[in-house]
């Protein structure tokens, strides 16, 4: 997907194509969908967490951020395939939803959704 199909628009991320090559935490499909996690601290805080948790992962360069928002890029070891992984911090709920997809594929072998687990759990711990 291009970079400016992607982002945030009225709290809502791009929806997940018709493919198992991506997660998003507001899919409507449940083979794509991947629950939300919360956050207590500012979102300054929440946002400054993600992008140390980015920094640290091999093949990932964030690309974008905004007040309540991250874009991040990261390409597989073996093929340099890029993926895009999205963030979106509603205050609110005080919820972090996210999204990440391969651009192009059809599966990704459940890569999109590990990585989710991985950055979750990071961010949770």
């Amino acid at each position: 997907m291009s970079g400016e199909q992607l982002g945030a628009r009225d709290g809502k991320l791009a929806p997940c194509p018709n493919k198992p090559n991506c997660v998003s935490t507001q899919s409507e499909d449940e083979k794509n969908k991947m629950e939300s996690f919360s956050y207590s601290v500012t979102e300054g805080e929440a946002l400054a967490k993600l992008k140390s948790i980015l920094q640290n992962r091999k093949r990932t360069k964030i690309v974008k951020e905004e007040a309540n928002y991250i874009r991040a890029e990261e390409k597989s070891k073996l093929f340099k395939f890029v993926d895009d992984i999205e963030f979106y911090l509603d205050e609110t709920s005080k919820t972090v939803h996210f999204r990440s997809a391969s651009r192009m594929g059809y599966s990704d072998m459940g890569v999109n959704k590990k990585r989710m687990e991985e950055i979750r759990e990071a961010f949770l711990s």
